[in-house]
């Protein structure tokens, strides 16, 4: 089989290794077939799509609204080369799912709009499917309203230009859209268990996420609420497109 890709940005060793191993564990494959890459401290180099099975992105800190500014070299660098492989995965409609930051990737081109109108705390979040989401051959897996584990800043308010619209919650009207057939992006997190919402409420204390005397009462929430739908996103995604 081709290996798939999976590109991280978090600075933080443990969240970030967390998160690969939540992608190994939801996948069912191993490191030799989802191999990693750290954007924000690696290099990646120009890309032969034909030796991938496909391309997934993880989340992080990172906001594609923040201020020029206010973005570090390494955020600078690394949103620029995922715009340059966005817009390649998307001209060869190849296999692309990005979770979280994949809707900051993807839902700034051709037309879209990624700002700060639809935030959600970190923790559990009812999402609904739309009918073309109830029908997708990816998100079409999972029941029509499930719960899921998310946390972010921005979100989607216009989708881009030939985007179709897959899922929603009550509090942020984009969570889940595809691009051509086989390019996605989910603003829920496909990979996230209790013990990765534990491991990133404090990572991300001090990130504006939460106050950080919250940090407790954040992972109550999450406890509380049984998320066992959205791993299976990524399983999908690797049945429909591992190739030898």
């Amino acid at each position: 089989m081709k290996p798939f890709l999976f590109l991280g940005i978090r600075a933080q060793d443990v969240p970030a290794d967390d998160e690969y191993a939540a992608v190994l564990r939801c996948t069912g494959l191993g490191e030799r077939d989802v191999r990693r890459v750290r954007l924000e401290r690696d290099v990646l180099g120009p890309l032969d799509l034909d030796d991938w099975s496909g391309i997934v992105v993880g989340g992080g800190p990172w906001n594609v609204s923040d201020p020029p500014d206010a973005k570090a070299p390494e955020q600078r660098r690394g949103e620029a080369r995922l715009r340059d492989l966005a817009l390649q995965v998307l001209d060869a409609d190849f296999p692309f799912l990005g979770a979280c930051y994949g809707v900051g990737t993807l839902g700034v081109l051709r037309g879209g709009v990624v700002d700060r109108q639809f935030p959600e705390p970190i923790g559990p979040m009812t999402i609904e499917l739309t009918d073309a989401g109830r029908a997708d051959p990816l998100l079409g897996v999972l029941p029509a309203s499930f719960s899921a584990l998310l946390g972010h800043k921005e979100a989607v308010s216009r989708l881009p230009d030939g985007a179709v619209h897959l899922a929603s919650s009550s509090t942020c009207p984009v969570q889940a859209f595809r691009m051509g057939e086989h390019v996605y992006a989910t603003q829920f997190h496909p990979e996230l268990d209790l013990a990765g919402i534990i491991a990133r409420t404090e990572a991300y204390k001090h990130f504006g996420y939460f106050e950080p005397d919250q940090a407790d009462a954040v992972v109550e929430r999450s406890r509380a609420v049984a998320v066992t739908e959205p791993p299976k996103v990524l399983a999908r995604f690797v049945e429909l497109y591992a190739r030898s």
